[in-house]
Order: structure tokens, then sequence, then C-alpha cells
């Protein structure tokens, strides 16, 4: 406490230019900010496959964290911004691999996901003897392809041994949050797995995003961001269809805003996402519904979840009314719009003033 109370009193030019000999006192007088934590050696070369909005912006994190990244995607575009700054590309996955200890994935649908796994020239195109031994997918993907490919990467083996790791081992960790959370790094991943496995990749995650939820064995983690998903998107469809029912009646959708935000009615869609346009700034509604989370994505979700209620024998009439919007709002051209344009597209709720 006195070292405390020191600091406080001594401005820090003071406190460069005093002989102390406490090493305490020089620590807390130091405006120098802590080293880094090390990247564990098993950690440091990472390959990451899938430079889309929310891709490139994960993998930048993982640069600037300090880790040695190679990178592949199918759009050369990308590819050749990443070669600008510096970061090797390879022209395949199996490229990726065998430059990398652990292979994360990013791709749009499971089809994809298959294919760059076991697909010509995929990760898996050396057969049984791997050099990664860790591959993450943060893909959004059925959980039963997580499992499979999971099975299929635990009967292998690694080239050379890494810390403890003789036995390859996949994790599923899709993300929750926007591609303004992945800029940020402020992603959420839930990972389904070997814990062990998720215990040691966990710098990976918290380079990219604020936490990381450990939701049990293979395909859990896929379970679980369909589970989220499918909340938000009914979530977003009643914020929307009561503020264009408060706009109809007479109340702006602003003041119902406020209203929501300090109430029952508090959701995310509704305080950090709102749908209507000129309530909240720096959200896709703000900039036509551009960037964001796309309508056909969120539609791929919802026919993910109906699959996975038929399968647990589970009822899914609010999934069901959902995927059917989505699927009317793609099929009306808005398909590459953010998944909150069903306030305007789907709802005719209209457009309102910043300073309303």
């Amino acid at each position: 406490m006195a070292i405390r109370r020191l600091r406080s009193l001594l401005p820090l030019s003071i406190c460069k230019s005093l002989p102390f000999q406490s090493f305490a006192i020089r620590r807390f007088c130091s405006s120098s900010p802590p080293p880094p934590p090390r990247i564990p050696s098993f950690l440091e070369s990472v390959g990451f496959i899938g430079l889309g909005n929310m891709g490139s912006r994960m993998a930048n994190n993982l640069i600037k964290a300090g880790y040695r990244v190679t990178v592949h995607d199918v759009n050369s575009d990308v590819t050749n911004k990443f070669s600008q700054m510096g970061v090797p590309t390879m022209k395949t996955p199996f490229e990726v691999a065998e430059a990398s200890d652990v292979v994360i994935t990013m791709l749009p649908s499971s089809s994809h996901v298959i294919d760059v796994y076991t697909g010509q020239n995929g990760l898996l195109h050396a057969g049984r003897v791997l050099r990664p031994w860790l591959l993450i997918d943060s893909s959004t993907i059925d959980p039963q392809t997580s499992r499979n490919l999971s099975a299929t990467i635990s009967n292998c083996h690694v080239k050379e041994r890494k810390g403890d790791w003789e036995t390859p081992v996949k994790l599923d960790a899709p993300v929750s949050g926007s591609v303004i959370a992945a800029e940020a790094g402020s992603l959420t991943f839930m990972v389904g797995g070997s814990e062990e496995a998720f215990l040691a990749a966990k710098p990976l995650f918290l380079s990219m995003g604020k936490s990381a939820i450990y939701c049990g064995g293979a395909g859990t983690g896929s379970a679980a961001k369909i589970c989220n998903n499918l909340a938000l998107a009914v979530s977003m469809l009643g914020v929307s269809e009561a503020l264009s029912l408060g706009q109809s009646l007479g109340v702006s959708a602003s003041t119902l805003t406020k209203i929501f935000n300090c109430s029952s009615a508090h959701c995310w869609s509704s305080a950090s996402y709102n749908p209507v346009p000129g309530v909240m700034e720096g959200v896709p509604s703000s900039r036509d519904y551009q960037g964001g989370f796309a309508s056909k994505l969120m539609a791929k979700d919802l026919n993910l979840a109906v699959e996975s209620a038929k399968q647990a024998g589970c009822k899914y009439p609010l999934t069901s009314q959902a995927q059917e919007i989505y699927r009317e709002l793609c099929m009306g051209g808005h398909e590459a719009r953010d998944f909150s344009c069903a306030f305007r597209h789907y709802y005719s709720g209209m457009d309102e003033p910043l300073d309303q």
C-alpha cells in the first residue's frame, strides 16, 4: 500500500530520475507495459483457411498477437492482401497443413469444411500422418459433420510429437459476434472436443475473442452455435415486429428502443444491434444493412436448426417460422443484406432520423 501511495504522489518524470533501489518501486514507476505472455512453442505456427469477412479479421488478430500465420483462401484477391503484408500464402489446404502446428478453418458451410479436410489437396491429403497436432474448425456446421471429422482425425498420428501430443485433435469452435466483434477481437468461442486440447488452445482463442466456453465432447460447440443463432434469429424478428407495430400505433422506434433497453424486453437485438435505420450508429441498419451477418447465412443456420430439431425429436414452431421468413427475404433479393433487414424488407418498418 505504501508503494502505491508513493507512486500516486510522485510524477512519472521524478520516478524516472530518482535512484530507487527497490525493484517494486521501480516497477510501479515504470511507464512501460508488461511484456506480452510468451506463446507456447506448440502454438506458434498457425495456418488459417477461409479469409472472408470474419476469417480475415480473426487471422489479422493472430498476426497482431505474434503468431506465425500462414493463410489460404480460394479468393486470390484476399490472399494477395495478406501476401502484401508479408504473410505467407499457400495454394492448397494441404500446403497450409505442412507449414503449421495448428490449423484453423472458417468456412461457409459443411460441404466446404468437408472439402477442405478430405478433398483433393485437403488437410488430410497425406493420409494418417499429419504435421498439425491441432485442427480447429470455427465454421457454423451441423454437429454430425463435426463429430465425423473429429473421429477421422483421432485415427491419425502427428508427424512430430508436440509436447504431450502424439495423436492429432480436432475442436469444433464456432463463434458468436459480428464482423465488428471479429475486428475488435471480442468474439465468443463455443468449443467442443477434448477438454485438454481446449485448455491448451485457449491462448489462441483469447487472441481472437473475449471468451472461450467449453461445451463438451465433439460436436457440442457446433450444437451450441446452432442454438445461439436460433435464439438470435427469433429475437431479432420479435424486436423488428414489435418496433414496426409500435410505429404503426404512433410510437417511434427510438422511444420504444429506450423502453425495451431499460425494461423486460431488453436484449442484444435491441440494445446492441438495433434493426431500425436511424436509431443506432455503427450497426448494419445505419448503412443500408450492408456488412454484418448476411440473411443467407442466417437462413443456412436456421436450416441446420430445423434438421437438428427433427433428428432430436423436438418441436420447432418458432424455428420453422423464422426459417420461412429468412427464406422469403433471400428469395426477395436480400440474401446479402444483414439479417436485421427483416425490419424493413419483411415488416416494412420505417427509417427514423438519428436525432429523433
